[in-house]
């Protein structure tokens, strides 16, 4: 992608409208927060403590919209006790630039590593660096800092009492995350009655197993409903992709076809059903028609062989999601979940030993060429550079620029870029906005304290639609505060845009000069899904081998380990794909037939898995072979894929060459898997294959297009000034 057109499209995302669910219950809740707090500061203090109160209530407020699955309460508490320790730290250090600009410099990097954690974190992190920023303009004295340190603590602490005293929607991401999984289980099981051999997406697993993970004391008051479902999901998914499978399930044409579209119809609306019993916490209605589907005798079945057996398993976890549909939250109605008895829950550490995890997470980070880091580097460089450049300039408020650059920063192009557009075009219709009524209103602290709490919820509100829009009434929102502070608006208005433009150009010069781009990384991200499913296909033919309840618990993990790698590659893909950078390693169509390769072979892996027997069945002692040179084969293609040499599955080839013929008729649907495996690893290394002489022209090509690309939009603008000045001549 070219420059030219890599930022049209950060233009574009930019200033998108997201499609999104409105939450103006929560909104409303919130801006509530900001006003018990801010307007018995400006009644008994004075407008700079309501402006430390409005800073603390606001900015927790905000942390609570972040998507996480700890409470919300517990999110607002954390925030407020992190901005207020940010304020009064900053303060100590004010005095003095030789003291203030190394430790800015210091929590400014400590901000960008918090993104090793997740984004939740590294965003409330950039916050405290903007409360660091703002605050230290208030006090005057140590003892004065701890106040506003309190009354910044104190709007957390509101936040969280609102949130005690009026619950919205209580579980309620939980609820939509499970609902997400069971409803993508069903839009899969529709997409197989016309594609039979369609690839599934697991994110919506992955997420609904994060939202699984709670703490102790969350766990005793989880709703049942949320117990139960997710591993049913789980378990549905392998059944229906087996029997819409003409390899190992329903036959490709004819009444065992129309039979496997019928349950899979079926299935798609048991777990709709099931999706929407759990997400409104009420009762749902099965079509009849679909039950009567699952309710047929066994003397009318016309499947038979593997694909009755994945028909018959599919039946049986129905009837679980239609007991789950029936109950809706009611307690007890819920099919508990299988597994050991012990494992009630998947733990979540609680506050005080995340932080263990957190500094772990963190130094696995610590190296040059991490994303993270690197992001950590810029924000701390762009902090204090932002900062001394503000404030040598004649103009009041300089800490907006610093804090215009850490809020816009995150860890990869075109969010960085795409923020600082939405930032900027947010804040000149917010000032604007806010301008014209405080122009028109006339200086009235209670008035304009009214105004920044309607500002605040209108941005809670628009939080999810888009960050231009969210940001045009947070800018609204600070006029506001200024003003009740007495602040002339002749003065802030210029000081705002120049200085928010300042932090913008800042921030994505800081990218071009020390980028983190993923596309020199998309080998490597390859590499690294390639050896974790080699990994998961070996754990499933060893599940074979000896069906033993370790072997099994091997299996679930490299599962686990084997979606986290393809969410990794599919996010750097996704990013690769936005860069303005030539590629290096993989081609754009290179990567794209890599990946629907890689896909296959993990969907070989998956039917495999539906048929694997319960512990102390028969073995089957040839699948250990073809695990171990599948292991080895795919763990030494790994290593040639980042080095850029053609893969080899010599192991593989071997091993099936030597399947003896009588496993061959014992176990159909291991062999026919392991066939479709070998197909999907050969796809790979085609399309990853490539001659000295095949790698000059495809980079060649590359650059190629590249310039055609410009050429053609250099070329189409020509046009468009031309046709302008037709336009503008013809007129006269």
């Amino acid at each position: 992608m070219t420059w030219l057109r890599a930022l049209r499209e950060v233009v574009r995302s930019g200033l998108t409208i997201e499609e999104t669910r409105l939450e103006p219950l929560l909104a409303l809740r919130t801006a509530v927060g900001v006003a018990v707090i801010v307007g018995p500061a400006l009644w008994l203090a004075s407008p700079a403590y309501a402006a430390s109160a409005a800073l603390g209530a606001y900015s927790a407020g905000a942390a609570t919209f972040q998507r996480t699955w700890r409470p919300r309460k517990v999110i607002a508490l954390g925030a407020g006790a992190g901005l207020a320790l940010s304020t009064f730290v900053g303060y100590l250090a004010a005095g003095r630039l030789v003291t203030f600009l190394p430790l800015l410099a210091v929590w400014a990097f400590v901000a960008g590593m918090a993104w090793a954690v997740g984004s939740t974190a590294g965003i409330v992190a950039a916050t405290m660096v903007g409360s660091m920023l703002v605050t230290i303009t208030l006090p005057t004295s140590v003892g004065r800092a701890l106040e506003h340190a309190g009354v910044i603590a104190l709007g957390g602490v509101a936040q969280a009492v609102l949130i005690l005293l009026f619950p919205i929607r209580r579980w309620g991401a939980h609820r939509d995350a499970l609902a997400d999984a069971l409803a993508a289980v069903a839009d899969y099981a529709r997409r197989l009655r016309h594609d039979p051999t369609a690839a599934f997406d697991p994110e919506p697993l992955m997420t609904a197993r994060d939202a699984a993970a709670v703490t102790p004391s969350q766990a005793r008051t989880r709703p049942t409903v949320l117990h139960g479902p997710r591993g049913l999901a789980e378990r549905i998914l392998p059944a229906v992709a087996a029997l819409a499978d003409p390899d190992v399930g329903a036959p490709a044409e004819g009444t065992g076809r129309d039979r496997a579209r019928e349950l899979l119809g079926a299935a798609a609306d048991v777990l709709d059903a099931a999706a929407h019993s759990i997400r409104r916490g009420a009762p749902a209605e099965v079509p009849p028609a679909s039950a009567d589907v699952l309710r047929v005798g066994e003397e009318h079945e016309v499947l038979e062989g593997s694909a009755r057996q994945s028909a018959e398993r599919l039946v049986k976890l129905l009837g679980e999601a239609l007991e789950i549909a029936g109950s809706g939250s009611r307690r007890g109605r819920v099919p508990t979940p299988h597994g050991p008895a012990g494992a009630q829950y998947l733990v979540r550490p609680t506050m005080l030993r995340l932080v263990p995890v957190v500094v772990r997470a963190c130094r696995r980070e610590l190296r040059r060429d991490s994303p993270v880091f690197r992001h950590a580097v810029r924000l701390a460089a762009v902090a204090v550079l932002g900062y001394l450049i503000a404030t040598r300039l004649p103009l009041g408020h300089g800490y907006w620029a610093p804090i215009a650059a850490v809020m816009v920063m995150r860890p990869d192009f075109h969010q960085t870029y795409a923020r600082a557009v939405a930032r900027l075009a947010g804040t000149l219709a917010g000032v604007a906005l806010a301008t014209g009524m405080a122009r028109a209103l006339g200086p009235d602290a209670q008035l304009f304290g009214v105004l920044a709490v309607i500002s605040a919820g209108l941005s809670y509100t628009l939080l999810r639609t888009g960050y231009a829009y969210s940001q045009c009434f947070t800018a609204a929102y600070v006029v506001f505060l200024l003003a009740m502070g007495g602040q002339a608006w002749e003065q802030t208005v210029p000081e705002r845009v120049v200085l928010t433009l300042l932090g913008g150009a800042l921030a994505t010069l800081a990218y071009v000069v020390f980028p983190a781009w993923e596309t020199p990384r998309l080998p490597s991200r390859l590499a690294d899904w390639l050896a974790a499913n080699g990994r998961y296909a070996a754990a499933v033919l060893r599940s074979y081998a000896e069906p033993t309840g370790e072997h099994r618990a091997d299996m679930r993990r490299a599962q686990l380990a084997s979606r986290e790698a393809h969410a990794a590659w599919r996010e750097a893909y996704d990013r690769a794909r936005q860069e303005p950078v030539p590629p290096r390693g993989l081609t754009s169509r290179e990567a794209e037939e890599a990946q629907e390769a890689l896909k296959g072979f993990d969907r070989a892996a998956m039917l495999m898995e539906s048929f694997v027997q319960p512990a102390g069945s028969p073995s089957a002692p040839e699948a250990e072979r073809l695990a171990e040179a599948l292991e080895a084969d795919t763990a030494r293609a790994a290593v040639d894929v980042r080095e850029h040499r053609n893969p080899e599955w010599g192991r593989v080839e071997e091993a099936l060459h030597e399947w003896p013929d009588a496993a061959v008729d014992r176990s159909p649907v291991m062999r026919r898997g392991a066939e479709l495996q070998k197909q999907a690893l050969e796809d790979l290394a085609t399309a990853v294959s490539r001659t000295p002489l095949e790698r000059d022209i495809s980079s060649a090509r590359e650059q190629r297009r590249a310039r055609a690309a410009l050429t053609a939009e250099g070329d189409e603008s020509a046009r468009a000034r031309r046709g302008g000045g037709r336009l503008r001549r013809s007129r006269w």
